[in-house]
């Protein structure tokens, strides 16, 4: 993969999975943050809140990696870990899957659970359609109106998205830049004198 891009999920999806008597609801969510993980895995909890676990496991943050995995009640190492080696196996960020069981009636055992909420998991996320995202910086300029040409230039030339603009004797361009491409960007701009630039965030 290119660097500073990553996978993660285009939409919401959900596989359902059976297993002697047992049901196997594996529901996939697009979150950035621990706040809004919380916020699903609740309203999952409410929606199935007759069901006897709600197993799950996110990775989030591409620029320094969050994880975590959650048996719910399951043996250890039946459940979360399962759910979680997918979202793995498949390079994914910034994704939340909880999978929620119904008992059947008839214990599945360490190997048959494992198998459940993997095969569960993996049915959910090849449904979700994955694209590749990029990790973006935000990029200031400022400049006198005069370099307008050289800059525009550049943003032409790198494929710079501008996310405001204020044009007069002294301008401010705002920008974002791949990260793969920010380096390369800068050292740009360093050549053209009297340009003033900071990078104020990344997402």
């Amino acid at each position: 993969m290119e660097p500073g891009s990553y996978q993660t999920i285009k939409k919401q999806s959900e596989a359902i999975y059976k297993e002697k008597g047992s049901k196997f609801i594996a529901k996939v969510f697009y979150i950035e943050t621990e706040e809004q993980f919380k916020e699903q895995l609740e309203k999952v909890k409410k929606e199935y809140h007759d069901a006897r676990h709600h197993c799950y496991a996110y990775r989030i943050n591409p620029k320094i990696e969050q994880f975590r995995s959650n048996d719910d009640g399951e043996p250890s190492g039946t459940a979360g870990k399962p759910i979680l080696n997918q979202i793995y196996s498949l390079e994914l960020f910034n994704v939340l899957v909880v999978v929620v069981r119904y008992f059947g009636g008839t214990k599945l055992g360490v190997s048959g659970l494992i198998n459940a909420y993997k095969t569960a998991t993996h049915e959910a996320l090849s449904s979700a359609q994955i694209e590749t995202r990029y990790i973006m910086h935000q990029l200031e300029l400022n400049f006198e109106y005069p370099l307008m040409n050289d800059i525009m230039r550049i943003i032409k030339e790198e494929n710079l998205e501008i996310l405001s603009q204020f044009y007069d004797q002294n301008c401010v361009i705002k920008l974002t830049v791949k990260k793969s491409n920010l380096e390369r960007v800068l050292i740009r701009l360093e050549k053209i004198h009297q340009v003033k630039f900071k990078v104020l965030k990344s997402r």
